[in-house]
């Protein structure tokens, strides 16, 4: 298996950091754009996409800024690779950003990287920031 890259991404979102938090923390809020069905026991969550599904563990939260989840093997162990949504908001003009870190194989980033973006997408037409 080739190793990963890490990359980040950053999206601006217009709306409240405590209302997008919500769309990144909770299974419903996550159902209704990163995934097709999410699920949740306690910190494991499966994320279900038409025919495969994946399993993850809620590493870190920090509320109203971050929550980072590591991707489980089939063996339900944490591997070294996770992906972090985290909110930003600029001191200055309050501008609200969802930065993304993830990893991807070196020759599928680009597509990773329109995956996310329209993901993100789907994201700003479900809480209005359009």
């Amino acid at each position: 298996m080739k190793p990963k890259v890490k990359y980040e991404l950053e999206f601006p979102i217009h709306s409240s950091p405590q209302l997008l938090y919500q769309y990144i923390i909770t299974p419903s809020g996550l159902s209704e754009w990163f995934a097709d069905n999410v699920n949740s026991r306690g910190e494991f969550y499966t994320f279900i996409w038409d025919d495969s599904e994946e399993n993850a563990k809620l590493a870190s939260k920090k509320s109203g800024e971050k929550v980072k989840f590591k991707w489980l093997d089939e063996n339900n162990k944490e591997t070294e690779y996770f992906f972090e949504l985290k909110i930003q908001v600029d001191e200055i003009t309050n501008d609200v950003s969802l930065i993304v870190t993830d990893f991807s194989e070196e020759d599928e980033l680009p597509e990773n990287k329109l995956l996310w973006e329209s993901l993100v997408s789907d994201l700003k037409h479900v809480i209005g920031s359009v």
